[in-house]
């Protein structure tokens, strides 16, 4: 059961269309599904919203996009965290990678940082690996010393099409996400779309 979902990107009009704010594009997509509006609160130095799902007051989730800069993205974590004494296995942290191409997400629990200095700081700050992650793909420059680049700029048009599309198929697992089977979301989030069937050939038609 997921309590926390926290998108990981950079604050700043500057910022709002580039590869690295993939994780703000899917929390601003599970605002709208939760029908929640993000505010900033200083206290956890992000935009915050709290929603009370039906028959669980008691335990609301927690929607957080740190505005921080993504290299302190754990300071706005850990703070939340602290406070309403969250679990790691608890909270789901969405962010890019580059590892998978636009259009591709992969759900998994713990590992590394694998470079993102977002989840540095998380991993840092929490002193634990074992909270989930939605790693949206965004792909690779193809040389190491263009990432900083590639991941500041906006991705071309088909590119970002091809992000959105996967974050609206993820977002489809939010209830799964929320209510716990873990299995089954990441079923969900990893399911393949059926490939469409040829249609007939001609020459079978005429035999049939």
């Amino acid at each position: 059961m997921i309590r926390l979902l926290v998108g990981l990107g950079n604050p700043g009009a500057e910022y709002e269309g580039t590869r690295h704010n993939a994780g703000f594009w899917w929390v601003d997509a599970a605002a709208r599904a939760l029908g929640a509006q993000l505010a900033y609160d200083r206290a956890y130095h992000g935009l915050v919203a709290r929603v009370n799902r039906p028959g669980d007051a008691a335990r609301p989730v927690w929607l957080l996009q740190p505005q921080t800069y993504m290299n302190l993205s754990g300071k706005s974590v850990s703070a939340l965290v602290r406070f309403f004494k969250i679990e790691p296995e608890q909270i789901l942290v969405i962010h890019d990678e580059l590892d998978l191409l636009p259009g591709q997400v992969k759900l998994k629990q713990g590992g590394g940082a694998a470079g993102h200095n977002g989840l540095k700081d998380i991993l840092a700050q929490l002193g634990t690996p074992d909270f989930w992650r939605l790693r949206i793909g965004i792909g690779h420059p193809g040389v190491r010393a263009e990432v900083s680049n590639w991941v500041l700029r906006k991705p071309a048009p088909d590119q970002r099409e091809a992000i959105e599309h996967c974050v609206a198929q993820s977002i489809e697992a939010l209830p799964l996400l929320l209510d716990g089977p873990m299995d089954r979301a990441m079923m969900k989030i990893h399911a393949k779309p059926p490939r469409p069937k040829p249609p007939p050939r001609a020459a079978e038609e005429k035999t049939a």
